[in-house]
């Protein structure tokens, strides 16, 4: 069975629009294949501006959310039009729209109509003055499903790393650090990385303090929370290792010699990630593409999510890179293929 997935269009004032039309585009082969399903959930307006902008020939025909069947292609519209929604400029239709957008997913996804969720970039501040107030997409998805807890993990190739903390400030890394949250990132991390096919999931702790406390010197935290639980995990059947100095634990991810890591906040995990997946051109010195898939994990349902923002200062002019998004739609597909295999 080929898993029905939702694209939610996020920010349509963003990028989103216009990464959707080239993912499309670009897949559009397997579309037609039956390798993939796709149903693209946003402002059909902006989906269609984007497309003729982009001179793209696809059809994404507009459906109804009743249908029986919907084609391997096509696009539901989120919520009634508003205002005139325009590319780069912050407005509060548009972040009603990125709402609407992910609630009418996550109620779809609850009712068995799709198996994941793919979602493009939204803005905060676009979305707290629509009067949704989050901090962004997994604060939301987490209240949409009622979910108990949440983990980030992101994936570039083989670097995969999921976080303890995202989104707090520095001082309150070493509060958030519990033995509980820590076994519960190690549990949702080796999930992930089953559902991504992996026989042999081995996980490392990256440690919170310089060289993991130099026995005390820098900081106890590594020595009297992550080890004791790094220790009962692997007594209950995890491959787990650590606490491993930060300076040197994504080295050996990237050498193969970890599948993923735990990272103890929000830019440890995210530089190197970042660091590799950005595509820089050594001649203007500017970004062209960027690489990298963000993975809610702990939800009951399937997220995934490209690893940029909104780029207003691109938006409309036809040049965003729809590579996060294609590699968000392959992990959606492999991690809901896993699960509805495991259902059957």
């Amino acid at each position: 069975m080929t898993p029905q997935l939702a694209i939610t269009m996020g920010d349509p004032a963003g990028v989103g629009p216009e990464i959707i039309i080239k993912a499309c585009k670009k897949l559009e082969d397997r579309i037609r294949a039956g390798e993939l399903r796709l149903l693209v959930i946003g402002s059909n307006v902006a989906l269609e501006a984007a497309r003729a902008a982009l001179g793209t020939d696809i059809a994404i025909p507009a459906v109804d959310a009743s249908a029986g069947d919907w084609p391997a292609l096509a696009c539901l519209q989120a919520a009634p039009e508003g205002g005139s929604i325009m590319p780069g400029v912050l407005s509060v239709d548009a972040g009603r729209f990125a709402y609407e957008a992910v609630a009418r997913g996550v109620e779809l996804a609850q009712a068995g109509r799709v198996h994941g969720i793919v979602t493009a970039p939204l803005n905060k501040e676009a979305l707290n003055k629509a009067g949704h107030h989050f901090a962004g997409h997994t604060d939301m998805l987490a209240h949409l499903t009622g979910a108990r807890g949440s983990v980030m993990m992101l994936a570039h190739g083989n670097m995969r790393v999921s976080h303890v903390t995202t989104h707090i400030a520095l001082e309150e890394v070493p509060k958030r650090l519990t033995p509980e949250r820590l076994r519960y990132v190690v549990e949702l991390t080796d999930d992930a990385l089953r559902g991504l096919g992996l026989s042999r999931r081995r996980i490392a702790i990256a440690a919170l303090n310089p060289h993991a406390g130099e026995g005390g010197l820098f900081g106890r935290q590594d020595i009297d929370i992550s080890a004791p639980t790094i220790e009962r995990c692997v007594a209950d059947g995890f491959d787990v290792v650590g606490p491993v100095p930060g300076d040197t634990v994504f080295v050996k991810l990237r050498a193969g010699q970890y599948d993923a890591v735990v990272a103890m906040y929000h830019d440890q995990g995210h530089i190197p990630v970042k660091l590799l997946g950005f595509n820089v051109d050594p001649v203007t010195g500017t970004w062209n593409a960027l690489s990298g898939v963000n993975i809610t994990l702990g939800l009951p349902i399937i997220r995934t999510s490209v690893d940029h923002g909104t780029a207003f200062d691109i938006a409309g002019k036809g040049i965003a890179s729809e590579t996060s998004l294609i590699e968000a739609i392959d992990y959606a597909v492999k991690l809901a293929a896993a699960r509805l295999q495991a259902k059957n």
